[in-house]
């Protein structure tokens, strides 16, 4: 059993997920790297982590495949025995934004596969072993996932995507209603405009958009300002909370006149 606290991020290989991790790491986190498809980029993931004093344990593992789920937690708990953190980050745009109305089934599966159907189902099967592992003498397991704007801002142009963000916030409410009872308090942290590979092919547009207003915080937001909200959560900042949703978007979410 891991003396560290242990933390289960998803997509953790680039962009946020990255952000996450390696600000988990360096607070001293044993962090387990859930990758898909950058082994290098996770690889230097894990080496941040450990260089900045965490512990780091890589896992290829695909979200969208929920056969891939038991062998990434049989893996977490083989080299560390808990899960006190699940980070649910992983996540995709369509691979090709398309109108609304000639958006494919296929895109909108993709999308709903890795962005809600997959967290949900890993969501359950680690809650299951974050429950059947409580310790009264340890700080209770937490679960945040990473939403997005678009639960509420319509972008018809990816349909798919703001379906599974606004999907991802009533999952976020269902869990934390469902695992109050245990003590497991469940959040939701929903960036705005984010610099990061998903965002790197419209960056003139954003850039214009962030000029003009926008937000009111007038810059684009980074894996850091994310990842601080985690470290927030993840050190017990919001005992007396559960299912909250916290907007980090520069303010993106106040109406204005």
């Amino acid at each position: 059993m891991s003396e560290r606290r242990v933390a289960l991020v998803t997509g953790a290989s680039r962009g946020i997920g990255r952000g996450i991790a390696e600000a988990l790491g360096a607070a001293g986190w044993a962090v387990v790297v859930n990758y898909h498809s950058s082994p290098t980029a996770a690889e230097e993931c894990a080496a941040a982590i450990d260089a900045a004093g965490g512990a780091s344990l890589l896992v290829q593992a695909d979200i969208a495949n929920l056969a891939d789920h038991d062998r990434l937690l049989a893996l977490t708990l083989e080299r560390f025995g808990r899960v006190d953190l699940l980070v649910n980050n992983a996540g995709v745009a369509p691979t090709v934004r398309t109108d609304l109305l000639q958006a494919t089934p296929e895109s909108f599966d993709r999308v709903m596969g890795i962005n809600l159907r997959g967290p949900y189902f890993l969501t359950q099967r680690v809650a299951q072993a974050m429950v059947a592992g409580l310790d009264p003498s340890q700080p209770a397991p937490q679960i945040i996932n990473i939403g997005s704007v678009s639960a509420y801002a319509a972008s018809t142009f990816r349909g798919e995507y703001c379906l599974s963000k606004a999907a991802l916030g009533m999952m976020t409410a269902l869990f934390a209603d469902r695992l109050a009872e245990h003590g497991i308090r469940v959040y939701e942290i929903r960036p705005g405009v984010i610099e990061s590979d998903m965002t790197g092919p419209v960056k003139a547009k954003y850039d214009q958009l962030i000029a003009d207003g926008l937000s009111p915080i007038r810059r684009w937001g980074t894996p850091g300002d994310i990842a601080a909200a985690v470290l927030a959560i993840a050190d017990g900042a919001f005992p007396f909370s559960t299912g909250l949703i916290l907007d980090v978007d520069g303010g993106f979410h106040v109406r204005r006149l």
